[in-house]
């Protein structure tokens, strides 16, 4: 039997995708992928340059072409998926399709406080407990629909959410997807 071949980590900016993702990929010794990062390197551009310069919709090709790559990686990879490209259908269908998709899940406050600012994410512009509370409200059932597990991350830190992450990979030994 055969554990799953990729952990996906799903959720709001802020609930700590980035920290736990490379946790469990450093406890699972598997290669780590983080959306935004993956976007940065293949195009020499922040997300921020590419929004301001391109708009959404260049940002959100990339975005979905960084997940397809990291999607069709043969090697068993923990991959932080970029907060909205839960809202493509077709990115929804590989998230669905490409391994074990873990939703961390935090309160709005909780996001709110681990954002502060906003600075260098263009959607918080302008107000981002507002903004977070908006975005949240939309995503919040596309997350739960996709997540295979959920973890309330409101009081959780990131180590203990990747053990408890490792855990259920290693308890999933025989799932296996298609």
């Amino acid at each position: 039997m055969s554990q799953p071949t990729r952990v996906l980590l799903i959720g709001m900016m802020g609930a700590g995708k980035s920290t736990t993702g490379r946790l469990l990929a450093e406890r699972l010794q598997w290669p780590y992928l983080d959306s935004d990062d993956e976007i940065e390197r293949q195009t020499g551009r922040t997300v921020p340059e590419i929004w301001k310069a391109d708009g959404e919709p260049a940002f959100r090709a990339e975005e979905s072409k960084v997940l397809a790559q990291a999607c069709a990686s043969v090697d068993p990879t923990v991959v932080s998926v970029a907060g909205g490209a839960v809202l493509d259908p077709d990115n929804r269908a590989l998230i669905r399709a490409a391994g074990l998709v873990v939703w961390l899940r935090a309160e709005v406050a909780t996001l709110a406080v681990r954002v502060g600012s906003g600075r260098g994410r263009p959607l918080l512009e302008g107000g981002p407990a507002a903004a977070l509370a908006r975005l949240s409200a939309q995503r919040a059932p596309i997350y739960q629909e996709l997540a295979d597990l959920v973890f309330d991350v409101d009081r959780l830190a990131p180590p203990l959410v990747a053990a408890r992450i490792a855990d259920a990979v290693d308890a999933r030994g025989g799932v296996t997807y298609a």
